[in-house]
């Protein structure tokens, strides 16, 4: 009985760390466990890498796919074969890295065979959602490519913990590119709940760019109907900034809500 318990723990072992493995094709995959700070990995392995190479792990993503199979975020979240009909609660985010440096930040579903071009890929167990998104804020300051603050920003979102909300409120508020800024609002309205209506109308209020503030309008226009139609109405009245006037207008157009038309009635006989 002891050793029939000990074989299944093994074989539970083994079937968890098949799950956290990804399968790759045209390349090579060496495992290292983190046991520091996950930057500092990456540095140990940057240094050490002759070329190019992939990094990669696994966390927890934001809800369980059921039957959603294989899916690349290059192509929109386009699904391919096989379809894994339980579906999976693991993402997986990977970054290219060469030179030193990480060029490139992409998530993929753990049913996707990884096609790695002839590289190696470096695949790091141990790794906390806390950790991850510590190490995906780095690339949201305004000190890298926008595609790699862009793939960072994504990936954040789609992070299975609570305190990825955090981070993106935080993106939000004091990123430094407005586009980082802008792609961090548009993700507060699919997934804050509560707390993305006063983030989002923050933005509308304060941030400098009126880039950022158009996006935000178009953020509150994702909130659910109950509470964005309110207030995209209360921007369209009140804001200063008439660029996000006419875009709180726009969106109300195109909720063709009752109350957004007679607001518009509102307008027109006061004219």
């Amino acid at each position: 009985m002891h050793a029939i318990r000990i074989a299944a723990a093994l074989l539970t072992l083994a079937a968890t760390a098949a799950a956290q493995t990804p399968s790759i094709v045209d390349g090579t995959i060496e495992q290292r466990t983190v046991t520091g700070v996950l930057e500092r990995e990456f540095a140990a392995i940057m240094r050490d890498a002759a070329g190019p190479a992939w990094i990669g792990y696994a966390v927890r993503g934001r809800e369980r796919s059921s039957g959603d199979g294989c899916w690349d975020s290059r192509k929109g979240g386009q699904r391919v074969t096989p379809v894994r009909l339980e579906g999976s609660s693991e993402l997986f985010v990977l970054y290219r890295v060469e030179e030193r440096a990480v060029g490139r930040i992409q998530i993929a579903a753990p049913d996707c065979a990884l096609d790695l071009g002839g590289l190696k890929l470096h695949w790091l167990t141990n790794v906390t959602p806390a950790a991850s998104l510590e190490w995906l804020g780095t690339f949201t300051r305004g000190e890298t490519a926008r595609r790699v603050a862009d793939g960072a920003v994504l990936a954040i979102a789609l992070h299975g913990d609570a305190g990825a909300v955090d981070r993106l409120i935080a993106i939000a508020r004091e990123g430094r590119d407005r586009q980082v800024r802008s792609s961090a609002l548009f993700w507060i309205s699919q997934r804050a709940g509560d707390r993305a209506a006063g983030t989002i109308t923050d933005a509308i209020e304060k941030d400098p760019d009126t880039q950022v503030k158009r996006q935000a309008v178009f953020a509150l226009s994702q909130l659910p109907r109950a509470e964005a139609v309110p207030r995209l109405i209360d921007v369209a009245r009140n804001n200063r900034n008439p660029d996000v006037r006419k875009q709180a207008m726009f969106w109300l157009g195109q909720s063709q809500d009752p109350r957004a038309l007679a607001f518009f009635e509102e307008v027109l006989r006061s004219r």
